[in-house]
């Protein structure tokens, strides 16, 4: 589905509502569900990681292009938690994730991998402060793919294909990062302290 731009309006006018005060809140379509609902746990937790990348950015210590394509992803989660709040159906036609943004993250992957060393064992997180944050990122991400696939076939399956290949891309970053620094990157010693 092809989203018209123009059709889509955001009005904030007052930011406390006391609607939620009971503990229900309203899905995009309207509908009231309790605050814990699999929908409300999986977008909050893409808004959680729309967060840390915010920290990632205001830190620093990143290459420009990765810096670009972050302001790139924090704009996509906004579309990903728009689609999960909405559930299918209804006559207004909805802003929805599509596998055109999902394959730019994997020419992204692509493009930030190819420099790298092959990996010869686990990354631990950390080395560089931006490298370990990313890893923050990239765990938050994870997690909010698990929310997103919890809430089953009623969301877009492409939201969880986006999770997942960012996912992978915050990693790839975080490796990226690390090797910008000039600094090795920490790596799993399987049993070495044993």
């Amino acid at each position: 589905m092809v989203y018209d731009k123009q059709s889509m309006t955001v009005n904030l006018t007052r930011i406390y509502t006391r609607l939620g005060d009971g503990g229900e809140t309203h899905l995009g379509d309207m509908s009231r569900v309790p605050k814990t609902h699999a929908r409300i746990e999986a977008y909050g937790t893409v808004d959680e990681l729309n967060a840390q990348i915010g920290v990632s950015l205001a830190a620093g210590g990143l290459p420009e292009r990765y810096d670009q394509w972050l302001r790139r992803v924090q704009n996509d989660l906004f579309d990903v938690g728009a689609d999960i709040s909405v559930p299918e159906g209804g006559e207004r036609e909805r802003l929805r994730v599509i596998p055109e943004q999902t394959a730019w993250l994997e020419r992204a992957c692509d493009e930030a991998n190819e420099p790298l060393a092959p990996l010869k064992s686990f990354v631990l997180p950390g080395g560089t402060a931006a490298a370990a944050q990313l890893h923050v990122c990239r765990t938050v991400c994870r997690r909010a793919e698990r929310r997103a696939i919890a809430c089953g076939e009623e969301i877009n399956s492409e939201c969880v294909r986006y999770l997942n290949r960012l996912s992978d891309l915050l990693f790839i970053l975080s490796r990226g990062a690390n090797a910008a620094a000039g600094g090795g990157e920490p790596l799993w010693e399987p049993g070495r302290y044993r």
